[in-house]
C-alpha cells in the first residue's frame, strides 16, 4: 500500500535508542484518517507511525480499513508506486485485492491468504479492488522495516495460502509471521518478529501467548474489542511493551484483531513517503530515480514497470525544503 498523503508528516528517523516499555502496560495509540488513492478514494485508519510511538518491533506502518460497503463503488484503487527497504504485508478479513508488481506477479488476494512483498533495493506495485468485487472490503496493510543486511536485497514476492492456525470454540489465531505457541509461519523474515490474526467468536475470550523479550501491540480491526480489560476501537492499537507472557482479548460479537510484535528494532531509520532508508540522501536518491523512471521506457529500471496496469503511476510528493531530520522512534514530549 502507498502512503498517498500529499504532504507526508512522518518525516522521521526512528531511533534504536528510544524508549521501549520494559514492564507490561497498555498504551492506547489512536489512528488518523487518510485518503487512499485520491480525494474520491476510500479512507483508511493509520496508527503506525504514530505521533509518539512509531514502531513495534520491525513493524513500522499499519493501516486498517473497513468494513466498507463498496458494492457500487470502486473500492481500493492505488496506482503503481515504489517501495524500498521494507516488506509489505496485506491481510484481508473480507473482499479481494488485485496485486500487480514489477516482478511480473499478478495475484488476486483473498481473505486468509498472505501476500508478502519484499521491496529490498526497489520494487513497484499496484493494488486494486477487481472490477467484479465483493460488496464489503475489510482488512489491513502493514510494513516491516528491513535491517541493514537485507535492505538492498533483490525484490521478491511470496503468496502463502496455507498458514498455521490455532482453533478453539473461543476463536482462532492464524500465524502470519514468525512463531507463536509452536506454530511457525512460512513467510520470510529478516528480524525476530511475530504477526498473528486473531478471530474472536461471539462472546469469545482468548489468551494469546507472547514472547516476553518482544514488544507487542494489538491492532483492533473491529469495534468492541477488549484488550487486557481495556476497550479498543476499530483502528486503534494497544501497545503492550515487553515482559508479558500472554495477552487477553475478548469481544461480545464476532471480532478481528492483529497481534504485532518483535525485538525492538536495532537500527535508525528514515521513513518518507513509500521509502525506508538510513539517511536523507537515501530518500533523495530513491525519489529522484522514481520520478525519472515512472511512466517512461527507461531501460534497466531500479523499480520497473507494473505489468498489465493501464494508467499513470503515482508521482512522488515534493521533498521538504530542509534535510529530513532525526526524531526518535518514541517521542514522549508531544
Amino acid at each position: 500500500m502507498s502512503n498517498v498523503e500529499a504532504d507526508p508528516v512522518e518525516q522521521a528517523v526512528c531511533s534504536a535508542t528510544a524508549a521501549v516499555a520494559t514492564e507490561p502496560g497498555c498504551e492506547l495509540l489512536r489512528p488518523r484518517e487518510v485518503p487512499l488513492g485520491g480525494p474520491q478514494a476510500m479512507r483508511v485508519r493509520r496508527v503506525l507511525p504514530n505521533r509518539d510511538r512509531r514502531m513495534v518491533g520491525a513493524w513500522c506502518f499499519a493501516d486498517s480499513y473497513g468494513p466498507a460497503e463498496i458494492a457500487d463503488r470502486p473500492g481500493m484503487q492505488v496506482p503503481p508506486h515504489p517501495h524500498t527497504g521494507l516488506q509489505t504485508v496485506s491481510w484481508l478479513v473480507a473482499g479481494e485485492v488485485l496485486h500487480q508488481d514489477s516482478l511480473g506477479r499478478r495475484e488476486l488476494i483473498h481473505p486468509g491468504q498472505l501476500p508478502l512483498m519484499t521491496a529490498g533495493a526497489g520494487i513497484a506495485h499496484s493494488e486494486q479492488s477487481p472490477q467484479e468485487h465483493s460488496p464489503v472490503l475489510h482488512g489491513a496493510q502493514l510494513w516491516v522495516a528491513l535491517p541493514e543486511h537485507a535492505r538492498a536485497m533483490a525484490p521478491a514476492f511470496e503468496l502463502h495460502t496455507d498458514l498455521p492456525r490455532h482453533q478453539s470454540r473461543q476463536g482462532s489465531i492464524t500465524v502470519i509471521a514468525g512463531e507463536l505457541d509452536g506454530a511457525v509461519s512460512p513467510a520470510s523474515a529478516h528480524t525476530p518478529l511475530v504477526g498473528a490474526a486473531v478471530s474472536l467468536a461471539p462472546g469469545g475470550q482468548l489468551a494469546v501467548p507472547l514472547t516476553a523479550d518482544f514488544e507487542h501491540g494489538v491492532l483492533a480491526l473491529s469495534a468492541e474489542i477488549t484488550v487486557e480489560g481495556q476497550p479498543v476501537g476499530a483502528g486503534e492499537m494497544v501497545y503492550l511493551g515487553r515482559g508479558r507472557s500472554q495477552v487477553s482479548l475478548s469481544a461480545p460479537a464476532s471480532a478481528y484483531a492483529l497481534l504485532l510484535g518483535g525485538a525492538p528494532f536495532a537500527e535508525d531509520l528514515v521513513m518518507w513517503w513509500n521509502f525506508v532508508g538510513r539517511s536523507h540522501d537515501d530518500i533523495v536518491d530513491a525519489r529522484t530515480t522514481w520520478e525519472r523512471e515512472h511512466d517512461t521506457d527507461t531501460p534497466h529500471r531500479r523499480f520497473g514497470p507494473v505489468v498489465d496496469y493501464s494508467g499513470p503511476a503515482l508521482p512522488a510528493p515534493p521533498l521538504p525544503n530542509a534535510r529530513l531530520k532525526p526524531r526518535g522512534r518514541y517521542n514522549p514530549h508531544h
